[in-house]
């Protein structure tokens, strides 16, 4: 990690079956970011980089050993999980599932 916090993990939770999912508020601005700014859900800190502009908004949610980083932008209801890696200016949105040990990344919309 190259700068200061980007987010931190909220109080509030909600489980995914097994899975224990924590909102994500941010602590800085950065592209299209407020701090304050409440984002999606993500299952530990392993699951976003700090580094970069990636974020994960709305109702979408990155679990299990997935990573987004970047400029990576997870939107809508979408879910990243497994050992997915979503990065480089991806972004994944609407209903989307992206699983397994798939790479997003580039400019892939």
């Amino acid at each position: 990690m190259t700068g200061a916090l980007k987010y931190e993990l909220t109080d509030e939770t909600k489980k995914l079956g097994t899975i224990t999912l924590h909102r994500i508020r941010a602590l800085r601005d950065f592209d299209n970011v407020t701090a304050g700014d409440v984002g999606g859900w993500v299952e530990s800190a392993a699951n976003l980089s700090h580094d970069g502009t990636c974020w994960v908004f709305d109702e979408a949610q990155v679990f299990g050993k997935a990573r987004v980083s970047g400029e990576a932008q997870i939107f809508g209801e979408a879910q990243v999980f497994g050992k997915a890696q979503v990065f480089g200016k991806a972004r994944v949105f609407g209903k989307a599932r992206v699983s397994g040990e798939a790479r997003v990344f580039g400019e892939v919309i």
